[in-house]
């Protein structure tokens, strides 16, 4: 096989560049290893060569392959070292002040035909080039922690950087068993942007009181796929690393409310309080074991009063088979008796709007989710009003719970937790492709692979379709009056003609 770099420098010997030279130096190049201080070199070299001893013991590598890694990793003392280099990838301090001050001095170093990268998270390509005499061989190229594990990396193009070196690097990527996905260079490149509905919703949910960090994260996780709920999640990460990315982002995009960040998070990162590896994070942890309360069991209710159900209610016919499957002694009159318990089932708007809408009795009305399909679902979720009573929430949740699913009951909330969060992730990854930042198939690629997704998120779309989602934002954004929930033109359009949101114009 012919490498698209058979010489590769590496600058930084911290977590990042200790993953990036094992990976290149198992694809067959030369990998010269450079970091100002010697002694992160030689500790950088002991780690990786204890990868692959341990790859040797697991049978993933052989003796022989093991031996020529070895070989081809070569610890380098300054960076007239890298000259011979074919490509040079920089993997220091997240500063613009540190990374151009390098990228000036490879300059004078490497030959004038070697590409230059920047594996930055956070900083604009086009700023580090910005002084660079040749910015057309410079890129992006953000791997993820842990690279050898992590198997995408986003190939980003500055203002000035010749295309044919970005395919050269996503080449590269190829040689090392790794997945490109190309971006223009904007605030979060796709992964950093694309992952910013997750979080950023699930803190507003908790900042409105809707529901607890516990709750929301077993909804997402039950709900929708989720590997971890959004808290499980901030915590593992370290609010130290996630929350100065949603700073960077919503003010590097001039206070766009769609990344709008949470003072819970700014509070937290104050107050020390950042996640697992401090053993208190939105949990608390006891050798790194979250400790989470139980969920308490449902309710007994002696009589189950009769139900009626919106006939504006979503998936109505669904609803009302689960319900009669359930038992429930179902009204079909078009107002609900004096003694009934009244399901609503909205989308995007909360309990309250619909039973003043609806003229309900607003004692005697509970909101129920439908955006996903209760057969492939593993969690109800009801929501309160507040005038609600606690005998019907309390038989609402019985009836739910009567073939052993579990029920999650919030406060009300315009979009429940589920919907808020998914149309969020669905319009922030419609607008990348707007935007044009990158093509719709890299971007379900860049997510799926970068954050774990259990689905892209515009196949998460067109999974619960794009009108609902559609409908879920234009009635958040009309109970909220708010302009992050305005749905962008990508979204709009293809779901008003019933168009995938894979769809790519020609």
């Amino acid at each position: 096989m012919t490498l698209s770099f058979d010489s590769v420098g590496v600058v930084g010997a911290g977590a990042m560049g200790r993953g990036i030279a094992q990976i290149a130096a198992q694809a067959g190049s030369t990998v010269h290893l450079y970091d100002t201080q010697p002694q992160a070199v030689a500790k950088a070299r002991d780690e990786i060569f204890s990868q692959w001893d341990r790859q040797l013991e697991k049978g993933r590598l052989d003796a022989q392959q093991v031996q020529a890694c070895k070989q081809r990793l070569l610890t380098s003392d300054s960076l007239q070292a890298l000259s011979t280099c074919a490509l040079v990838i920089e993997a220091v301090v997240e500063r613009l002040d540190v990374k151009k001050s390098l990228f000036a001095e490879l300059e004078g170093v490497v030959d004038a035909s070697a590409v230059l990268a920047t594996n930055t998270s956070s900083l604009s390509v086009t700023a580090i080039a910005a002084g660079m005499k040749h910015p057309a061989r410079f890129a992006g190229y953000h791997f993820f922690n842990p690279v050898p594990l992590m198997k995408v990396v986003e190939v980003i193009a500055g203002l000035k950087t010749d295309a044919a070196v970005c395919e050269r690097l996503a080449a590269y990527a190829r040689d090392m068993g790794h997945t490109p996905v190309q971006a223009q260079d904007t605030p979060g490149f796709i992964v950093n942007h694309a992952g910013r509905a997750y979080g950023t919703e699930a803190l507003r949910i908790v900042g409105e009181g809707v529901a607890d960090f516990a709750t929301i994260d077993r909804i997402l996780r039950d709900q929708v796929g989720f590997k971890l709920g959004p808290f499980e999640l901030m915590d593992l990460t370290a609010l130290d690393v996630s929350h100065p990315v949603m700073e960077s982002i919503y003010r590097q995009y001039y206070d766009e409310p769609r990344y709008r960040p949470s003072v819970i998070t700014a509070q937290r990162l104050a107050g020390g309080v950042v996640g697992r590896k401090v053993g208190e994070g939105f949990y608390r942890y006891t050798g790194g074991k979250a400790q989470i309360t139980p969920e308490g069991a449902a309710p007994q209710v002696d009589e189950m009063p009769p139900v009626w159900v919106s006939t504006r209610a979503a998936r109505r016919s669904e609803l009302l088979q689960l319900l009669k499957d359930l038992g429930a002694k179902i009204e079909t009159g078009q107002s609900p008796s004096a003694q009934a318990l009244t399901f609503v089932a909205p989308l995007g708007f909360d309990v309250t709007t619909v039973a003043v809408v609806e003229r309900l009795d607003p004692a005697r009305t509970v909101g129920i989710d439908m955006l996903v399909e209760d057969a492939a679902t593993k969690r109800r979720v009801i929501a309160t009003n507040p005038a609600t009573r606690t005998d019907m929430r309390d038989a609402a949740h019985a009836l739910l719970s009567r073939d052993g699913k579990p029920v999650s009951v919030i406060r009300d909330s315009a979009g429940f937790v589920t919907q808020r969060v998914v149309a969020c992730i669905v319009n922030i990854a419609s607008d990348i492709c707007q935007q044009r930042i990158c093509s719709p198939a890299d971007l379900e690629t860049a997510v799926t692979l970068g954050l774990g997704y259990p689905m892209g998120p515009l196949a998460m779309g067109n999974r619960w379709g794009p009108d609902s989602i559609l409908e879920v934002l234009f009635n958040m954004q009309t109970v909220y009056g708010d302009p992050r929930y305005r749905p962008s033109p990508w979204l709009r359009r293809r779901g008003a003609i019933g168009l995938s949101l894979l769809h790519e114009e020609s």
